[in-house]
């Protein structure tokens, strides 16, 4: 099966023929390995213990090792993600009540490290 690649935030990308671009390789990880943390569990019914619900801190006060917790409880779930160097959470909570994740760890398949970084505005 083919991911179409697809930058969260972002329109589908387009491929060097003109058709839809496919994800492979580092970009693939990266994008299975967000949509896992920002789907909530029980909402893939072939599935339900896939996601780690991210969305579900969306508006509540801001609970840095919950997050970080939800995060590691799904991380190593995805293939892409190495288990050894052990990846690194760091989630950052500014006085906005912004969230800053970088999830750092390395890619099964080419063995470099991939930083994912998203950035969540706690809306006051």
């Amino acid at each position: 099966m083919f991911d179409l690649e697809h930058e969260f935030g972002c329109d589908l990308a387009v491929g060097p023929t003109g058709d839809l671009a496919l994800a492979t390789g580092t970009v693939l990880g990266q994008e299975r390995l967000l949509r896992r943390l920002l789907t909530n569990s029980g909402d893939y019914i072939w599935q339900l213990a896939y996601g780690a619900g991210l969305g579900r801190f969306v508006g509540q006060p801001a609970a840095a090792n919950r997050i970080r917790a939800a995060i590691r409880s799904q991380i190593f779930k995805e293939a892409a993600v190495a288990r050894t160097p052990e990846p690194e959470v760091d989630v950052l909570v500014d006085a906005s009540g912004t969230v800053t994740l970088q999830i750092s760890y390395a890619d099964s398949e080419s063995g470099g490290t991939q930083i994912l970084n998203v950035d969540v505005d706690g809306g006051g």
